[in-house]
């Protein structure tokens, strides 16, 4: 078995080499860089498991990282932590709607943030092991393996966060899929938000969908549980 690799980008020195000693102790191959330009040139040579970037560097800050990753058919997949000092509910959702894939404030514990790297590369594991391809509902075809929805035919502009979204509740059509299971298999075992970025996040992918697709009901709230894909055929209740 290959041992993981994860890049690291932080320009304050004392939490980089925190980082890297504490990840090369949990038998991990670490790279750490002092800004994103040089982690982008290093990616066009070797690609991590798992990159883990502060948001608030000179030069292109984290977030930017984080979109061109996201951009980029090689580097897409890869998963990214988030790490900075703000802690406000608008700075997390601008970087997991940017495609992160979980988010630590400073100051933070060595330990938990090993334990979510854990976390994320055992998701990706499993996700890479998973058929891609389209998936297919009533009025909405989505396409994997590129990125993309359609609805009617039409394009659908979608966040990261919305995409996987709307992936997961298509792939669960026939039930409901719980609030829980949503932030679990999208934000993560260890997200600490409150349902409400949940909440957020379906009704602006609602309204998008809506948008393209006329009066139609496409996600529909379960009370007391989560939320079910109809593909168009229901109305919210």
């Amino acid at each position: 078995m290959m041992t993981e690799r994860i890049f690291v980008v932080e320009d304050d020195d004392s939490i980089r080499m925190l980082l890297e000693a504490a990840l090369h102790s949990q038998g991990y191959e670490v790279e750490g860089f002092f800004d994103g330009a040089s982690m982008l040139k290093r990616m066009e040579q070797q690609k991590p498991d798992l990159a883990i970037l502060d948001i608030m560097l000179e030069g292109i800050d984290g977030i930017s990282i984080l979109k061109l990753m996201r951009q980029s058919p090689q580097l897409s997949r890869i998963p990214v932590m988030m790490l900075t000092a703000k802690s406000t509910e608008t700075d997390k959702i601008t970087g997991l709607d940017s495609g992160a894939d979980d988010y630590m404030t400073k100051p933070f514990s060595v330990l938990e943030l090993c334990a979510r790297v854990r976390a994320l590369l055992r998701r990706s594991g499993e996700a890479g092991g998973q058929s891609q391809g389209i998936v297919e509902g009533g009025d909405i075809k989505i396409n994997k393996d590129t990125r993309e929805a359609f609805v009617c035919g039409k394009s659908a502009d979608l966040t990261f966060k919305e995409f996987e979204l709307l992936r997961m509740l298509m792939e669960n059509r026939n039930r409901a899929v719980s609030r829980e299971e949503l932030l679990e298999k999208i934000w993560g075992i260890d997200f600490c938000g409150e349902t409400r970025t949940l909440d957020i996040h379906v009704g602006t992918l609602r309204h998008k969908l809506k948008e393209l697709g006329g009066d139609r009901t496409y996600i529909k709230t379960v009370r007391g549980v989560g939320y079910r894909f109809t593909g168009g055929e229901e109305k919210e209740s």
